[in-house]
Protein backbone atom coordinates (compact mmCIF):
# COMPACT_ATOMS: atom_id res chain seq x y z
CA UNK A 1 0.00 0.00 0.00
CA UNK A 2 1.08 3.57 -0.65
CA UNK A 3 0.30 6.11 1.41
CA UNK A 4 -0.92 9.84 -0.71
CA UNK A 5 1.30 12.50 0.03
CA UNK A 6 -0.45 16.08 1.59
CA UNK A 7 -4.05 15.47 1.88
CA UNK A 8 -5.53 14.08 5.24
CA UNK A 9 -9.53 13.26 5.51
CA UNK A 10 -11.61 13.31 8.01
CA UNK A 11 -14.67 11.13 8.26
CA UNK A 12 -17.56 12.43 11.10
CA UNK A 13 -20.64 10.55 12.09
CA UNK A 14 -23.12 12.22 13.75
CA UNK A 15 -26.06 11.14 15.77
CA UNK A 16 -28.04 14.02 16.81
CA UNK A 17 -30.45 13.90 19.68
CA UNK A 18 -33.99 13.22 19.45
CA UNK A 19 -35.51 16.43 21.06
CA UNK A 20 -33.16 18.84 18.24
CA UNK A 21 -35.68 19.99 15.72
CA UNK A 22 -35.29 18.91 11.98
CA UNK A 23 -35.32 22.44 11.10
CA UNK A 24 -32.77 23.18 13.37
CA UNK A 25 -30.13 20.34 12.21
CA UNK A 26 -30.86 21.25 8.98
CA UNK A 27 -29.23 25.12 10.07
CA UNK A 28 -26.70 23.22 11.99
CA UNK A 29 -25.37 21.47 8.86
CA UNK A 30 -26.10 24.67 6.54
CA UNK A 31 -23.28 26.38 8.84
CA UNK A 32 -21.57 23.42 9.01
CA UNK A 33 -20.54 23.46 5.45
CA UNK A 34 -19.78 27.18 5.04
CA UNK A 35 -16.63 26.55 7.39
CA UNK A 36 -15.18 25.36 3.76
CA UNK A 37 -15.63 29.01 3.38
CA UNK A 38 -13.63 30.32 6.31
CA UNK A 39 -11.25 28.05 6.91
CA UNK A 40 -8.08 28.01 4.55
CA UNK A 41 -6.88 24.78 5.28
CA UNK A 42 -10.29 22.98 4.62
CA UNK A 43 -10.26 21.98 1.04
CA UNK A 44 -13.31 19.72 0.73
CA UNK A 45 -16.57 19.84 2.46
CA UNK A 46 -19.16 16.57 1.81
CA UNK A 47 -21.96 15.23 3.54
CA UNK A 48 -25.00 12.23 3.58
CA UNK A 49 -27.47 10.49 5.31
CA UNK A 50 -27.57 7.12 6.17
CA UNK A 51 -28.99 5.07 3.21
CA UNK A 52 -28.23 1.38 4.59
CA UNK A 53 -30.91 -1.12 4.05
CA UNK A 54 -28.70 -2.93 6.78
CA UNK A 55 -29.76 -0.98 8.91
CA UNK A 56 -26.37 -1.17 11.12
CA UNK A 57 -25.78 2.50 11.58
CA UNK A 58 -25.92 2.60 15.93
CA UNK A 59 -28.34 5.26 15.74
CA UNK A 60 -25.27 8.10 13.48
CA UNK A 61 -27.81 9.16 10.48
CA UNK A 62 -25.56 11.79 9.11
CA UNK A 63 -21.93 10.93 7.81
CA UNK A 64 -19.17 14.32 6.84
CA UNK A 65 -16.01 14.21 4.68
CA UNK A 66 -13.52 16.94 4.90
CA UNK A 67 -10.33 17.04 3.45
CA UNK A 68 -7.50 18.92 4.09
CA UNK A 69 -4.21 20.20 2.74
CA UNK A 70 -2.17 18.29 5.58
CA UNK A 71 -2.41 17.25 9.07
CA UNK A 72 -1.08 20.71 9.78
CA UNK A 73 -4.10 22.10 8.40
CA UNK A 74 -6.68 19.78 10.69
CA UNK A 75 -4.55 21.24 13.66
CA UNK A 76 -5.16 25.06 12.00
CA UNK A 77 -8.79 23.87 11.57
CA UNK A 78 -9.39 22.87 15.44
CA UNK A 79 -8.32 26.06 16.84
CA UNK A 80 -9.76 27.99 13.93
CA UNK A 81 -12.74 30.70 15.81
CA UNK A 82 -15.13 30.33 13.05
CA UNK A 83 -14.66 25.94 13.59
CA UNK A 84 -14.50 26.63 17.53
CA UNK A 85 -17.90 28.93 17.64
CA UNK A 86 -19.55 26.02 15.45
CA UNK A 87 -18.23 23.54 17.60
CA UNK A 88 -20.19 25.22 21.05
CA UNK A 89 -23.05 25.63 18.74
CA UNK A 90 -23.23 21.99 17.93
CA UNK A 91 -22.22 19.87 20.92
CA UNK A 92 -25.37 20.52 22.87
CA UNK A 93 -27.45 18.83 20.22
CA UNK A 94 -24.93 15.78 19.59
CA UNK A 95 -25.53 12.48 21.31
CA UNK A 96 -22.76 10.49 19.68
CA UNK A 97 -19.60 11.44 17.89
CA UNK A 98 -17.27 9.52 15.61
CA UNK A 99 -14.34 11.31 14.23
CA UNK A 100 -11.62 9.39 11.96
CA UNK A 101 -8.58 11.09 10.05
CA UNK A 102 -7.09 8.96 7.69
CA UNK A 103 -4.32 9.97 4.72
CA UNK A 104 -5.65 8.15 1.60
CA UNK A 105 -3.76 5.07 0.56
CA UNK A 106 -3.65 3.18 -2.95
CA UNK A 107 -3.67 -0.49 -2.79
CA UNK A 108 -1.93 -2.33 -5.30
CA UNK A 109 -2.28 -6.02 -5.91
Amino acid sequence: MEEVKGFVRRVLLFKFKAETALDHVKQLIKDYSNLVNLVESLKTWHMGKDASIENLHEGFTHVFELTFEDAEGIAAYMVHPAHLEFHERISPHLEKIVVIDYKPTSFHI
